[in-house]
């Protein structure tokens, strides 16, 4: 059966120790789940493809084994980006008001919008957002919606996210050519993220999304309900695995088991500790190693912890190089699978005195029991994103608003081109 449902939605989320597909139907607020799957990523470092064809036969797993739940094909996704090579930048944009009796339109919106995204950019970068964070209007600024108002003159201030085209170019191959599955549109994955676990209060509020990955963590910072800043910096919870191998001297696999073991704990603290000795039992696990007892306190406080402290002084001087510190009182939101490490709210709490949650999906249903975990934030934001996604159907308007661009209208690639461009101008 192939997905012609427009209200249908795949998500792919590219991760560096995870492919995660879910496939959606969006249904008034509420994301109803169809299909899930999550397979070990390979070929994937730090969020960028280091080896296409070991990164393709996983997604090409991931997106079978979610097709096969949902008992639907998918044709096109929404597709996770991240990695060191994603940056972000404010950026203004001013146009006429083109109607004569000064009414705006969708028009103007997208003409402002586009002359916002005309910033200078080495030929190596590509954005893939313009967010729209306020509108003013004949100097009226603090706008979210300026369509129907009337003016002269339209102005708007942006976040624009770039990309590495390379790596633009790595995961649309991949998909397109390896998988039969087009780009509906790329999202950066702390983008994401925040549309899946953050309320729109806590956005109105100010507050800071940190999506720790095994790899990187993404940051995103929300002021007045609009994203302000992101940013994504080059550790991720692997190096609290790496770690942890390195102090009990058994493999990566096995120090991952160890970590997660841990991270459930608490929940089952009477069957797992001693109080007399804090010895853990890790003879269950079966890691093929000789560690079998080892001190709970030692692997927390003596190895976690370094760690996590590293981490959220790297988040909060990234928090004051934003600009915005004193401007996010909701605090920091916590996603993403290192959002499950043992002791990880305590240590936010300790290195960046704020309030402090973890992020988990929200407005959910149906298969809801794998994906309500903060490691699966990004995949469903992936599916929230659709919400706000506009296909163009080419007409001559768009054809004189993108006219630079040299499109053919005839041409199947190039609607496909022209739909790509517009939902980069979309606000999410």
């Amino acid at each position: 059966m192939s997905m012609k449902t427009s209200d249908v939605v795949v998500g792919v989320d590219i991760g560096s120790s995870k492919i995660a597909v879910v496939i959606g139907r969006v249904e008034d607020e509420v994301i109803n789940i169809l299909g899930v799957s999550e397979i070990p990523s390979k070929g994937i470092k730090k969020g960028q493809i280091v080896n296409i064809d070991e990164a393709a036969g996983v997604i090409n797993l991931a997106l079978d084994s979610a097709e096969r739940m949902a008992g639907l094909s998918a044709e096109r996704a929404f597709v996770s980006i991240s990695g060191v090579n994603i940056e972000g930048e404010n950026s203004k944009g001013v146009v006429a008001v083109s109607q004569p009796n000064g009414e705006i339109s969708e028009y103007d919106v997208e003409r402002v919008l586009e002359a916002a995204g005309a910033v200078s950019l080495p030929a190596t970068r590509e954005i893939i957002h313009v967010v729209p964070k306020t509108f003013t209007v004949d100097g009226e600024g603090g706008i979210k919606d300026p369509v129907g108002m009337s003016g002269v003159r339209l102005e708007v201030d942006t976040h624009i996210i770039t990309a590495n085209n390379a790596t633009i170019k790595n995961i649309e191959r991949i998909l397109t050519q390896e998988a039969g599955v087009e780009v509906q549109a790329l999202v950066f994955s702390g983008l994401a993220s925040s549309l899946a676990t953050l309320s729109d209060t806590e956005k109105e509020l100010g507050v800071i999304l940190a999506d720790i990955g095994a790899g990187v963590t993404n940051i995103a910072v929300y002021v007045d309900g609009s994203l302000s800043y992101t940013s994504v910096i080059p550790i991720g919870a692997r190096h609290i695995t790496n770690d942890l191998a390195i102090g009990l001297r058994i493999s990566l696999e096995s120090a991952e088991k160890v970590k997660l073991f841990l991270s459930d704990h608490k929940k089952r603290k009477g069957e797992l500790v001693k109080k007399e000795d804090d010895e853990l039992d890790l003879e269950h696990l079966h890691i093929p190693e000789d560690v079998r007892k080892v001190s709970r306190k030692t692997l927390t406080e003596g190895i976690i912890r370094p760690r996590l402290n590293e981490l959220f002084t790297m988040i909060a001087i990234e928090i004051k190089k934003s600009g915005f510190a004193t401007q996010t009182p909701a605090g920091i939101v916590v996603t993403g699978g290192g959002a499950k490490t043992v002791g990880v709210e305590d240590a936010a709490k300790r290195m960046l005195s704020m309030p402090v949650r973890v992020g988990y999906p929200v407005n959910i249903a149906g298969l809801i029991d794998d994906v309500e975990t903060p490691t699966f934030s990004t995949a469903v934001g992936l599916l929230r994103s659709a919400e706000n996604y506009k296909t163009a159907e080419p007409s001559f308007s768009m054809g004189s608003l993108f006219g630079n661009f040299n499109l053919n209208f005839g041409s199947g690639d190039s609607i496909k081109k022209l739909k790509k461009l517009i939902s980069k101008f979309i606000p999410l």
